[in-house]
C-alpha cells in the first residue's frame, strides 16, 4: 500500500507538471501603431552634463542589441552655473547642454528626441523659483505658472528649440510639464487640468512650428496618467488642434488597473484614439526600490508584463526612466548591487527584456489577441499580445508560472516560417536565445511550447507562396537554386550572423546558427 501511494503521488506530480494548453486566438483587427520604446537621459547616473554617451551608444539604433528609438531629456529652467557660452556653442542662461551629446547620437541613429520641462523659469512662477516649493526652505509656496506669464511660456520653449537646432539637434517634440499634479521640493510646477487647458487653448499657437516644422506638442505628463488632464484638452477643439500626443506616467496606477485602482492609462488612450492622437507612457521605474541587489528574474518578467499591458491599454510609445541604474538597462559600476553591476556601462538583463519589444514591436500595428481563459492584468500568470509589421506576425507570450505551456496559436493568415526569441533568466546565455520554429508547410494553426517563467517573442512570416522553406529552396527562372545566404525574412545577405538560411546550388536550404 505504501509503495502504491508513493507511485500515485509521483504520478500526480507528473500530471500537474505537464504542459498546460493555452489557446490564443488572433484576428486581423487593428488597433494602435507603435512608435517605439526608449528611456531618459536626464540627471542622476547620466551626469555630469551627459558627457558619458556610452549608454545611448549601446542601447539605440537598429544595429544595437536593444533597439531603443526614443530619448527623453529635460527642458531645464535651471541656470547653467559654471558652463560658459563658449562651452555650449550658443549663449543661453539655461542648462540645456546636459543631454545634448546623447541627443546627437540618438538623432544620428534615426531616433526620436523629446524634451520635458520640470518647470518654467522661476521668474514666470508664483513662488519665484524653478523649485516646486514643497520644502521648508522654500516656504511651502506652491509654484505655479503665473497667469500674466502664460504668453511667455511657448516663446521660452522656442528659444530651447533654437538652441538645440543650432547645436545640431532638431527636437521632435516638447511637452507642457512633468507631473503637473505632484507637489515637489525639486524643480516642478503645478497645473490643474483647467490651467493646462487655458495655457494650450490660448497660447499654444505661439509654438513656432513654421521655423521648427517637425516639432510636436505633448500634453502635460501627470503622475498617475489622470485622464482629466487629457480629456479636457481633447474635448476642446482649439486645444485638440494644438496637441499631437497625450502623455503621462503610471506611478501607482497600473496601465490596466488593479483592484480598486482605476485604469487611467486605458481610459486616456480610449479617448485619445477617438481623435487620432498618439499615447505615450513617458516615465516609470520598475523595482527602483531595490537597495541592495539587481532585480531577480521574476521581477524582470513583471517588467515585461508592464510593457505588454501598456501596449494592450493602447500606448503607442513606452519610455522608461533612467537608462543607467541598477534597476535600469546599463550598470552604474556600484558593486553593492551585485556582480553584474560592478563594471560601469555593462548591459543589464532588463535591457534584453526591453529588446523583445523595442527590437520587434517598434513600427508594428497591434492586432486582436485573446488567450482564452486569461485576462491581461497586473502580475497575471500569463499574458500575450500580437502585432503585424510588413509580412511579419509577432506574438508576445509572458509566463510567470513554473510549468511549461503549449500555446495553440490560431492565426489570421497562413505563415511559412517562424523564429522564437526566448528569455528564461538573468544570465546572458538565458537571454534572447534565437530558436527556429519548425514549420514544414504553410499553416494557419500551430502549437509552440514555451518553458515556465519565460518571455517569448514568436515571429512568423506570412506565406505568400514565395517563402523560403527549410528543406526545399526556391529556384530561379532557370530552374536552378539561387545559392547564397538569406535572413529569416527571405532577404539575401552578404554576411550571415545569428540564425540564417544557407541556400545551396542543388536547391536545398538549411538553417544555420552563425556565431
Amino acid at each position: 500500500m505504501k509503495q502504491f501511494l508513493i507511485t500515485l503521488l509521483a504520478l500526480s506530480a507528473f500530471v500537474s507538471a505537464r504542459a498546460e494548453n493555452i489557446v490564443i486566438v488572433l484576428k486581423n483587427t487593428s488597433y494602435q501603431k507603435v512608435t517605439g520604446f526608449g528611456a531618459a537621459a536626464c540627471d542622476g547616473a547620466m551626469c555630469p552634463y551627459g558627457s558619458d554617451t556610452q549608454p545611448v551608444q549601446m542601447l539605440y539604433g537598429s544595429n544595437s542589441k536593444i533597439g531603443l528609438n526614443i530619448m527623453r531629456m529635460e527642458l531645464s529652467a535651471n541656470f547653467k552655473g559654471d558652463i560658459t557660452a563658449a562651452d555650449i556653442g550658443w549663449d543661453t542662461p539655461y542648462d540645456w547642454h546636459g543631454s545634448l551629446p546623447c541627443a546627437k547620437i540618438v538623432k544620428q541613429r534615426g531616433g526620436i528626441v523629446f524634451a520635458t520641462p520640470w518647470s518654467p523659469p522661476g521668474d514666470f512662477k508664483t513662488n519665484g523659483t524653478a523649485a516646486g516649493g514643497n520644502a521648508e526652505d522654500q516656504g511651502y509656496q506652491k509654484g505655479q505658472l503665473r497667469e500674466d506669464c502664460y504668453e511667455k511660456f511657448f516663446p521660452w520653449v522656442n528659444t530651447f528649440l533654437k538652441y538645440m537646432k543650432q547645436n545640431g539637434v532638431e527636437v521632435d517634440a516638447v511637452s507642457i510639464q512633468n507631473e503637473p499634479d505632484w507637489w515637489v521640493n525639486y524643480s516642478g510646477c503645478l497645473y490643474t487640468p483647467q490651467q493646462q487647458l487655458d495655457l494650450v487653448k490660448n497660447y499654444a499657437h505661439m509654438l513656432d512650428r513654421e521655423t521648427y516644422p517637425g516639432v510636436r506638442l505633448i500634453s502635460a505628463e501627470p503622475l498617475g496618467f489622470n485622464p482629466e488632464y487629457s480629456d479636457l484638452l481633447l474635448k476642446n477643439v482649439q486645444a485638440r488642434n494644438q496637441i499631437d500626443i497625450i502623455a503621462g506616467h503610471i506611478y501607482g496606477h497600473p496601465p490596466l488597473g488593479k483592484g480598486g485602482t482605476p485604469d487611467n492609462l486605458r481610459k486616456a488612450a480610449t479617448t485619445a484614439a477617438k481623435y487620432g492622437k498618439e499615447v505615450w507612457m513617458t516615465e516609470h521605474s520598475v523595482t527602483d526600490y531595490l537597495q541592495d541587489r539587481l532585480p531577480n528574474w521574476h521581477e524582470q518578467l513583471l517588467f515585461a508584463e508592464e510593457l505588454n499591458e501598456c501596449m494592450v491599454a493602447g500606448c503607442t510609445a513606452y519610455v522608461y526612466w533612467y537608462m543607467r541604474a541598477h534597476w535600469g538597462f546599463i550598470s552604474t559600476g556600484e558593486a553593492k548591487y551585485g556582480t553584474a553591476n560592478k563594471t560601469k556601462n555593462r548591459m543589464l538583463p532588463r535591457a534584453y527584456v526591453m529588446s523583445h519589444f523595442s527590437k520587434h514591436v517598434t513600427g508594428s500595428t497591434r492586432i486582436y489577441a485573446n488567450a482564452i481563459g486569461y485576462t491581461p492584468q497586473t502580475e497575471a500568470a500569463f499574458e500575450t499580445s500580437a502585432y503585424v509589421k510588413g509580412d511579419s506576425l509577432i506574438v508576445m507570450a509572458i509566463d510567470t508560472t513554473q510549468n511549461e505551456k503549449e500555446l495553440v496559436l490560431k492565426l489570421p493568415f497562413k505563415v511559412g516560417r517562424g523564429t522564437h526569441i526566448l528569455s528564461t533568466g538573468n544570465k546572458t546565455s538565458e537571454l534572447c536565445q534565437e530558436l527556429p520554429i519548425d514549420i514544414s508547410e504553410p499553416v494557419q494553426e500551430l502549437t509552440v511550447t514555451i518553458p515556465g517563467r519565460s518571455l517569448s517573442t514568436l515571429i512568423f512570416i506570412k506565406d505568400d507562396g514565395t517563402a523560403i522553406r527549410d528543406v526545399q529552396g526556391d529556384t530561379s527562372a532557370s530552374g536552378r537554386a539561387d545559392a547564397g545566404w538569406y535572413d529569416l525574412q527571405g532577404r539575401r545577405i552578404r554576411t550571415p550572423k545569428g540564425l540564417s538560411i544557407e541556400r545551396r546550388t542543388d536547391g536545398t536550404s538549411k538553417k544555420v546558427l552563425v556565431k
